[in-house]
């Protein structure tokens, strides 16, 4: 939300998103909060639909004069170690293009062309299988909390995650290897109500149409240095992150800013030192939401194989509960520096 209000695209934003400053823990049936915005200096989360950002954006770049080529097809990067890189593809219309530029930023994904174009053994990459799925869902019902609720279950983890007055988000952990099909709806929201279940409580889970459910692969990827010549990565281009934390997007336009900030001191002074250290600066924030996502992500999933892991991350919620020292480092991490 900084980012977007320095550069004067955070009117919607401000207008239409949820505030939060709190999320919720549920393990063995009791539930316990943790006020992260006022361990951190006040500092929220703002609930706003990634497409409406990505809306927000695109409509900020085409007022400023920006050009977009949308539905083109074919795309080759070419020339990137030169100093005038190049980037063809072939339009909506057909007719083939060459783009000449002098750099070319890779926003196009971890299956987009740009990390492709770059030579074998020209970048190190660090991949980790968590070892676990989850079954996204989406729903149309209104909110059953005011707070993201991270549930702890011997079944496996669920997550209830805000939306809109509307629609609701929810996770459930499911065994690597299964298919969205092979969960109708009523086993979903049996097995919500199950996991989400409080002892000597009247809350209550709402049902509503699910109106989508996919299989998410859990797994983190990095890519060192994010750069090839004149060709800079960003986003999931160069790394992917777990959901567990919500660290995805805002890694992706910190890369943006950081890349920004280089072109603009580029362009007004003839420096250099920003692009040659983009990697670096990057990837200092990029491993410390991975280890922040990774340490989530032990302390809120059931090894079904293994009941001292379980154990391990009922230990840290209880941890978390009892600590205010632990809650500080849980607050800092979540909200982001």
């Amino acid at each position: 939300m900084t980012m977007l209000e320095s550069l004067g695209l955070a009117d919607r934003l401000l207008m239409e998103a949820d505030r939060h400053g709190t999320c919720e823990f549920r393990v063995s049936g009791q539930a316990f909060q943790v006020s992260y915005s006022d361990l951190y200096g006040g500092r929220e989360h703002y609930v706003y639909p990634q497409q409406e950002v990505v809306k927000d954006l695109i409509g900020g770049f085409l007022d400023r004069g920006g050009d977009i080529r949308f539905s083109v097809s074919d795309v080759e990067l070419r020339e990137l170690t030169s100093s005038r890189p190049s980037v063809a593809f072939t339009s909506a219309d057909g007719v083939r293009e060459t783009i000449t530029s002098d750099f070319v930023a890779g926003c196009d994904g971890f299956h987009g062309v740009s990390r492709a174009s770059i030579p074998v053994g020209a970048l190190s990459e660090f991949t980790h299988q968590h070892g676990i799925e989850w079954l996204a869902i989406l729903a149309e019902a209104p909110p059953s909390t005011k707070a993201i609720i991270y549930a702890l279950h011997e079944d496996g983890f669920a997550g209830h995650m805000l939306r809109s007055p509307t629609v609701s988000r929810f996770y459930l952990q499911v065994p690597v290897g299964t298919n969205a099909s092979d969960w109708s709806d009523e086993r979903v929201w049996e097995a919500l109500h199950k996991r989400f279940t409080l002892h000597d409580s009247q809350w209550a889970l709402t049902e509503g149409k699910i109106i989508e459910k996919r299989v998410l692969d859990m797994r983190s990827h990095v890519v060192e240095p994010m750069s090839y010549g004149r060709l800079y990565l960003l986003g999931d281009a160069a790394h992917i992150i777990t959901p567990v934390g919500a660290k995805g997007m805002n890694l992706a336009m910190n890369d943006a800013a950081t890349f920004g900030r280089a072109l603009i001191d580029f362009y007004a002074t003839g420096s250099e030192t920003g692009l040659k250290t983009y990697s670096e600066d990057c990837l200092r924030r990029v491993w410390r939401a991975q280890e922040f996502s990774q340490w989530m992500v032990n302390m809120i999933h059931t090894d079904v194989s293994s009941p001292f892991f379980g154990r391990l991350a009922q230990a840290r919620l209880e941890h978390l509960a009892e600590s205010p020292a632990y809650r500080a480092t849980f607050a800092e991490n979540y909200v982001g520096p």
